[in-house]
């Protein structure tokens, strides 16, 4: 059994930066751990994912050049660097896991996530 939990939203201007964590509990070898976004009317989808045991990312075209997803092992947590924020990147940012490796459609809420988290909100003003 995996608990998430999520922290570090807040609210930012454009431009600015936040570092999202997600704090696992129980064991997260051998397993991807994405990050999700739930913006208002739109549907949930995945931003950035990370294959613990290999150390695999995986980014949504919205994200690629402007996030990074890392994971501190020795504290079982896992990290979103995001910079150049956007209003568009607003939203409920949310913490999946499931065993195994990341699958192709990793980005997907359809896709075989077993853990989730509550989420932590993220404001970016124009």
């Amino acid at each position: 059994q995996v608990q998430l939990v999520e922290s570090g939203g807040g609210s930012v201007q454009a431009g600015g930066s936040l570092r999202l964590s997600c704090e696992a509990s129980g064991d997260t070898t051998r397993t991807c751990m994405t990050w999700f976004r739930q913006a208002p009317g739109k549907q949930r989808e995945g931003v950035a994912a990370f294959y613990t045991q290999l150390g695999w990312t995986y980014y949504s075209d919205s994200v690629k050049g402007r996030f990074i997803i890392s994971q501190d092992i020795a504290k079982n947590t896992l990290y979103l660097e995001m910079n150049s924020l956007k209003p568009e990147d607003t939203g409920m940012y949310i913490c999946a896991a499931v065993p195994g490796g990341c699958r192709g459609n990793w980005y997907s809420d359809r896709a075989d996530y077993r853990y989730w988290g509550q989420g932590t909100q993220v404001t970016v003003s124009s």
